[in-house]
Order: structure tokens, then C-alpha cells, then sequence
């Protein structure tokens, strides 16, 4: 429930409100408040239980296809490999498997220097292997810098260069688990 600094309330209504710039209904937003899943960068999550949560709500919602973080978790938040390593647990396992035909993307992590190269980093895209490539528009870029900003809890002043350089509000290359 993002509760790392006491905030996970202020956090819910912030992750309601991006969803709501992104068009998102808050009826397919879920938000999960469990006690042995607690928001810290330092803790793994537990594999099984994630990967069960996962599965329930991918099954409630009907949901067909999947993105998640890479291994690094992009920012190598601990709570974000686990999330990967409980999406990949559970389709190596098996568990995702027709009739729910859901596949599973994964946010490819960049180095630093193209993490921080924004729209320069499409030719570089371009050119290298991956599974999906999704360049946004001007004004997807601009709609996704609003979501962004709803999360006014956590604009530290290195999200505030994330929102002015980063690749990711432009361009995001993908590969299938």
C-alpha cells in the first residue's frame, strides 16, 4: 500500500488519482494491504504469496497480458525484483497457462546514461533486439508526466530530473518472459 514513510493512505488516493489522468477506472485499481508484503526497498517479498495475489487478480479481471519489471526492477527496489521473480515464477511454473492465453512483458532497465537521454534514446531503441517497443506521442509523454505528478508524496528532487529526462516517460522496449 506504499506505507514505507507512514504515507499509505496519502498514497492510495495519489495512485487513484494518476490512474484517473491515465483513464484508468479505480474499479480495476487494487491495491494490496498485506502484512507480510510491506513497502521497503530493502525487502524482498515472498515468491509464493506474490505470485498467489498475482494470479487471483489477473484471474478476477481477466486480464491478458502482463507488464512487469526486469530482474533489476528498474531502480533495483527490492520490491519491484520481487514482483519480476513472482511473474516469472509463476509462468516457468506454469501456472499461467491457456485458457487465460496471458502473456507477460517485461520492462527492459537501461543504464544510467540512457535512462537519462529521453527522446534521444528512440534511434537506440531502434536498433537494438527486443520483443516490444512502445514510443509514446507528445501528448501520451505529457499525459504520463500528469499521472506522475499525482504522486506528490514521492517527487523527491531525482524524480523531478526523472520527469524531465527520462527514457521511460518516451520510449520503453520490452522482451516476452
Amino acid at each position: 500500500s506504499g506505507n514505507y514513510y507512514s504515507q499509505g493512505e496519502i498514497r492510495k488516493k495519489e495512485l487513484e488519482q494518476s490512474c484517473c489522468v491515465l483513464g484508468i477506472p479505480a474499479s480495476d485499481v487494487t491495491v494490496i494491504d498485506h502484512r507480510d508484503l510491506p513497502d521497503d526497498p530493502a525487502v524482498e517479498w515472498d515468491t509464493q504469496l506474490l505470485a498467489t495475489l498475482v494470479l487471483k487478480h489477473i484471474e478476477a479481471k481477466n486480464i491478458n497480458l502482463v507488464v512487469t519489471f526486469d530482474a533489476g526492477g528498474v531502480s533495483g527496489h527490492a520490491n519491484h525484483v520481487s514482483l519480476h521473480t513472482a511473474v516469472r515464477y509463476s509462468v516457468c511454473t506454469l501456472l499461467w497457462v491457456p485458457p487465460w492465453g496471458c502473456r507477460v512483458l517485461v520492462l527492459e532497465s537501461v543504464n544510467l546514461f540512457r535512462k537519462y537521454i529521453s527522446f534521444l534514446d528512440v534511434l537506440i531503441s531502434c536498433l537494438l533486439p527486443r520483443d516490444a517497443l512502445f514510443i509514446l506521442t507528445e501528448e501520451e509523454t505529457e499525459q504520463a508526466k500528469r499521472a506522475m505528478r499525482c504522486h506528490r508524496s514521492q517527487l523527491l528532487w531525482f524524480r523531478q530530473l526523472y520527469l524531465l529526462f527520462s527514457r521511460y516517460l518516451v520510449v520503453n522496449s520490452l522482451r516476452l518472459l
